[in-house]
């Protein structure tokens, strides 16, 4: 993907049944969310302002929502499709406790914000840019946060070495086998390894986290191929 394709979200799946597909790609998908949460809860104060940018059909905040009365959510994602699903699933809530953005990537994103977010989580969305695009989207993130914020990312991610990226591909697609993917389905998924999504290493990651200016940077999750950080402005 070169640099004037700002497109964040290149998902074979469709809105609608992006949620029952996820779990059979992604090992742990649902322990994304949960550790994110389980994360955010422990920090010192509760959050004025969650924005989750690449939020999908809205799972991360289904699940966050109930557990921070006190807290307003703001979604953002580049798909239309995707939020108006979101809409449908939290339908029940007001704006004063929910406010849906206008669709954008992150790197893109230029709406006005009534306050600055103490939060932000970006879920396994930002792996689909590229390095040009992928650094304009944190560095969005870092001027969008409160001083003190947090910012929480889930991305596919590449292992160091060839082999280890052969072996990565191997490992992961047992696991989607034996969620009962079939072959073709397996194949044509890890085949838009590198060519449909941009994954980097564990190190590029950090290294790129910490020039964007985040006072501290760490690797709070790790599997297959996926890795969870979590940054402090």
């Amino acid at each position: 993907m070169s640099s004037t394709e700002p497109s964040e979200i290149k998902t074979p799946h469709l809105p609608e049944d992006y949620d029952t597909k996820i779990s059979a790609v992604l090992p742990y998908y649902s322990s994304f969310h949960q550790e994110t949460i389980n994360l955010v809860r422990s920090l010192p104060d509760t959050p004025k302002v969650w924005m989750d940018t690449g939020c999908g059909t809205g799972s991360l905040v289904t699940k966050a929502i109930e557990q921070f009365p006190e807290t307003r959510f703001l979604m953002l994602d580049p798909s239309e499709g995707m939020l108006e699903q979101a809409k449908e699933k939290l339908s029940s809530y007001t704006p004063d406790k929910l406010e849906f953005l206008r669709a954008s990537p992150t790197q893109e994103f230029s709406q006005e914000l009534e306050d600055s977010p103490d939060v932000i989580t970006a879920i396994q969305c930002h792996h689909y840019l590229d390095r040009e695009n992928r650094a304009r989207a944190v560095k969005k993130c870092y001027e969008l946060l409160k001083e003190g914020g947090i910012f929480i990312t889930f991305e596919n991610i590449s292992p160091l070495t060839e082999e280890g990226i052969a072996v990565g591909k191997r490992y992961w697609g047992d696991f989607q086998s034996n969620h009962e993917r079939t072959e073709e389905e397996v194949a044509v998924h890890l085949a838009r390894f590198g060519t449909e999504y941009f994954p980097i290493t564990v190190e590029e990651h950090l290294k790129l986290l910490r020039y964007t200016g985040f006072k501290t940077v760490e690797l709070f999750w790790y599997s297959y191929m996926q890795a969870g950080f979590y940054c402090i402005k």
